[in-house]
């Protein structure tokens, strides 16, 4: 389901400016309820003073910062997490679950045009980064010996292959080629590859949210936890599916009660609550969760990625909690001035991140391995050249660089002027 972890170093790793620009799987950030309410004041300010007084200049969109900080906190932990592997980091902060119920909020919010207009447009802003992902990858494993016998019979290897396309499935890539000597390890296909899940998941989550939409505004709360109703019955495995469909019933089930939940809270379903409801249920579905995983095996090695039922409980009480508090911020409080810049950066480019990730943090592990071979290092500094926190400057530092290099195709696929490095600064 999700991408793969890898060790660090040691061995090769399987004031508020302008309206800042969207993102792909993480939907626009269109005007938020800060900006409804002020479109409102001002419209009813317009019609007190009278048809003499002009009306003042209509505002665009305001991002809420909020959910910035939400999106931007859960792709620095992406990223943590698939370089450390540190199983304790999704308890901490269930990133996943909050990338879905942010997807979801916005979702719901851009419903309010009609559906087949919304859908064509989260479906273009998603697929050109993964098809410049897709164009580069495919050539460089068919380049290394990857071909249509790949999986024993040329057809299925073509019909899969347009997953690259449409990624209404998993995606196929190469197990066994070269690599690249001291620069990309053997398992750069599995890694280019782990993070697609998630497109094909918000594919999905996308298609479907005109019914979910409809359905929660009917029975909002059977709407709201049928996901994990689902999630109950995929574990007790009381029906079988072929593998690809297994995969994407266990996703949904996983993460749609968040992406739901991104829903209700858009609609209004959580403010209709009395205010003591929530931080008193959210605290048992995660309860539950954790209580799951320790007897699924979480302590003996798994985490909550490997224990989807677990994964559900507790994103979906972390969630809860998380949208409950929402304080809809239009500008930045005073602390968190200082990451303007960064934060909107990773938001913009929320998809070149994610995307390119993984293959930034196998690249960055070997090159760092290489230092083993210098004896000076090796004999007198051996703890440096274990540290992650190296390893981790480096990614970062290449996906800055896939961040220049790629990032325009976010700016193409949402038809906008392109580029290199957009953190707010006009």
């Amino acid at each position: 389901m999700t991408a793969p972890t890898f060790p660090t170093a040691g061995s090769p790793f399987p004031p508020a400016g302008p309206p800042l620009p969207t993102t792909g799987p993480f939907p626009p950030p269109e005007a938020g309820n800060g900006a409804q309410n002020g479109a409102q004041n001002a419209a009813g300010n317009a019609a007190g003073s009278g048809a003499g007084t002009p009306a003042p200049a209509r505002r665009g969109p305001v991002r809420d910062r909020y959910f910035d900080l939400l999106r931007a906190l859960a792709l620095f932990r992406v990223v943590l997490y698939h370089l450390t592997g540190w199983a304790w980091l999704p308890i901490v902060f269930p990133s996943m679950g909050v990338m879905f119920a942010l997807a979801g909020t916005l979702m719901a919010r851009s419903l309010k045009r009609p559906a087949a207009q919304v859908i064509r447009s989260r479906v273009r802003r998603l697929l050109p980064p993964l098809w410049l992902l897709g164009a580069i990858g495919v050539t460089g494993m068919v380049a290394q010996g990857w071909g249509p016998d790949a999986e024993g019979h040329p057809g299925w290897w073509w019909q899969h292959l347009t997953y690259w396309i449409l990624p209404l499935s998993d995606p196929p890539y190469a197990y066994d080629v070269a690599g690249i000597e001291g620069i990309l390890g053997e398992s750069w296909p599995e890694d280019l590859a782990g993070p697609l899940w998630y497109i094909r998941a918000y594919l999905w989550f996308v298609l479907f949210s005109p019914l979910l939409l409809r359905c929660l505004r009917k029975l909002p709360w059977p709407t709201l936890l049928a996901p994990l109703a689902l999630s109950v019955v995929m574990r007790l495995e009381l029906f079988s599916t072929t593998e690809r469909l297994d995969s994407a019933i266990t996703d949904f089930s996983t993460f749609g009660a968040c992406w739901v939940l991104g829903m209700a809270h858009q609609e209004g379903v959580l403010k209709r609550l009395p205010a003591y409801i929530v931080p008193s249920i959210a605290p048992l579905f995660a309860g539950a969760g954790l209580w799951w995983a320790s007897h699924e095996g979480f302590r003996s090695g798994f985490d909550l990625d490997s224990i989807p039922l677990a994964q559900a409980l507790w994103s979906f009480g972390c969630v809860l909690l998380l949208l409950h508090y929402s304080p809809s911020w239009t500008e930045w409080p005073r602390r968190l001035r200082a990451f303007d810049r960064p934060i909107t950066l990773l938001n913009s480019r929320a998809v070149t991140v994610y995307l390119w990730h993984n293959v930034c943090i196998l690249t960055a592990a070997t090159l760092y391995d290489r230092l083993w071979s210098v004896d000076a290092l090796s004999a007198n500094v051996p703890w440096l050249l274990e540290s992650w926190i190296p390893v981790l400057l480096v990614t970062w530092a290449l996906i800055a660089l896939c961040v220049l290099a790629f990032g325009w195709a976010e700016d193409v696929a949402a038809k906008r002027r392109p580029q290199l490095w957009p953190d707010g600064r006009s």
